[in-house]
Formats: structure tokens, sequence, C-alpha cells
């Protein structure tokens, strides 16, 4: 199955969707990841706070001629932010994943509060000019966030991985890394412990294409550019989740969809502006 790949401002490309893979974890997730692989994933998430980076390496090293297609992805936790600890921890995820670089690395969560994002992501950069990673990016950062990075580094990440969903649609916040160039990547894309999937409105929308609910939130976040990281750990879900690019929405039911957005639709309360994890 051929995935579409999104342009960022600098050229680098990514796959339109990707593996989640939090609590993929052991043999079990090893397999798990290599079956998605098989199965035509080539964007492979983690997280050193997954403590899956092993299982996502080894499932990577076993992929034959398609390592090269590959980005496998972890992010930098808000404990090591400082410069060299940051640059240790990176470090430490190429060797848990036995791999020769890690393909895209991101910080985590900006922890505000703490302030140390912007050595964090100086230490991102030195990585990737070590060959350590190949590409840079952050994760649940806000425009205050990227802008301040911007301006004291100069270099822009490539991408932004942000809880997106139907009932948190982020439009200004999909609007704005638009026009900066950076692509977008959803967490959590299908909403999790929610009744989304059963909402009259995508139930309707996922009938009138024949497709299941998942896959019609799925063909939403494809024709707003979000490239959607759903979390699947069996062969038939997994295969699902990636036949979604022959499902074209009208932008009616895209609109409808979005409108389903709600003040407080975060998953978890879980503000950038104030939340933090460590």
């Amino acid at each position: 199955m051929t995935i579409p790949h999104l342009a960022a401002a600098d050229g680098t490309t990514l796959p339109a969707i990707g593996l989640g893979t939090y609590r993929l974890n052991g043999s079990a997730g090893v397999d798990a990841i290599g079956q998605a692989i098989r199965a035509g994933y080539r964007l492979i998430d983690s997280a050193v706070n997954y403590e899956n980076e092993g299982a996502v390496g080894r499932a990577a090293r076993s992929a034959g001629d398609v390592r090269d297609e590959l980005i496998v992805t972890s992010k930098l936790p808000g404990r090591h932010h400082r410069y060299d600890e940051a640059l240790t921890t990176i470090e430490e995820s190429v060797f848990r994943t036995g791999l020769d670089r890690v393909d895209l690395y991101l910080i985590h969560w900006p922890n505000p509060k703490v302030d140390l994002y912007v050595q964090a992501w100086r230490a991102l950069i030195e990585a990737r000019e070590r060959g350590l990673v190949r590409h840079i990016g952050l994760s649940n950062f806000l425009p205050e966030h990227i802008e301040r990075l911007v301006a004291e580094t100069g270099v822009a990440p490539v991408v932004n991985q942000i809880e997106v969903h139907p009932y948190f649609p982020q439009q200004e916040a999909i609007d704005y890394h638009r026009e900066h160039g950076i692509l977008v990547q959803g967490w959590s894309p299908l909403g999790h412990g929610n009744d989304l999937q059963q909402h009259p409105v995508v139930v309707e929308i996922a009938t009138a294409h024949g497709v299941s609910p998942a896959q019609a939130i799925l063909a939403w976040h494809v024709a707003r550019q979000v490239i959607p990281l759903p979390k699947a750990a069996s062969p038939q879900r997994q295969v699902e989740n990636l036949d979604v690019f022959g499902i074209k929405l009208t932008d009616a039911q895209v609109e409808a969809i979005t409108a389903l957005g709600r003040p407080d639709g975060r998953l978890s309360d879980q503000d950038p502006a104030v939340y933090e994890e460590f």
C-alpha cells in the first residue's frame, strides 16, 4: 500500500499517516510493530517515556530493505531538557533502538514553567549536526513557544505533534503551522475513552462512504493535512486504519466533523501552556 507524503517548508517529507506505539512494549510490541511495517506503515512514533524504543528499534531492524523508508521517531522527556542531559538522552535513544540513527526526534512537552526548552532545542540541533538524528521537531508546543525557539536559534521544527481529534479540532493551530511550513501530527486522532466513534454525525458520514467510523475520522484528518498517529495492535485494525486515502470527504462533511469540537474537548486537560510532563 502506497502512503502519500506531506512536505515541510525545508523540503522534509513525512508519510501522511503513522503508527502510534504507546503501550506496544516487549515481544508483543515487536510483533505488532513488525506487522504494521509489513502492512505498509513507514512512520513509527515512540518516545523515551513510552519505554519501548527497544521494541521499535528491533522491529525496524527486522524490516529488511524498507529500513531506509522508515521514519522512526522518539521524544525527549521533560526531565532531560538541560543541554548536556538532552544530548546524552538522545544518544541513549539511539543505543536503545540499535539503529545507527533516530529518524525524527521531538521535544515531548515544552514545560514552560521550567523554561529549559530552548536548551533542549539547541541539543536537538547539535544531535542533528552530529548525525544522531535526521530530522528534529516538537510535540505539544504552542505558537509562542515555537516563535521563541526560532528567534533564539534560527532553526524551525519540521513538525509539531499535537492533540487533534474531532472533539478538539485545533483549526487555529493547524492554520498557524500551515502558514509557517510546519507539518502537524495528531496524537489520539480517534479520541480515547469517549463516544466519538458512535457520534451520529460520524456514523452517518461513515455509512455514506461505506467505511467504519474510525476510517471516516482518519479521512477527516487526511483532508485537513494532519498526519494521524492511530495506535493499533491487531493486524486487521492496522490495515483498516491505513486504508483511508481513497475516502474523499466533501467539504461539507469535513466541516460537519470539525463542528463537533468542544471548548473542553481535550482528552485529559493537558494544556501545554500549563501542563508539564517529566
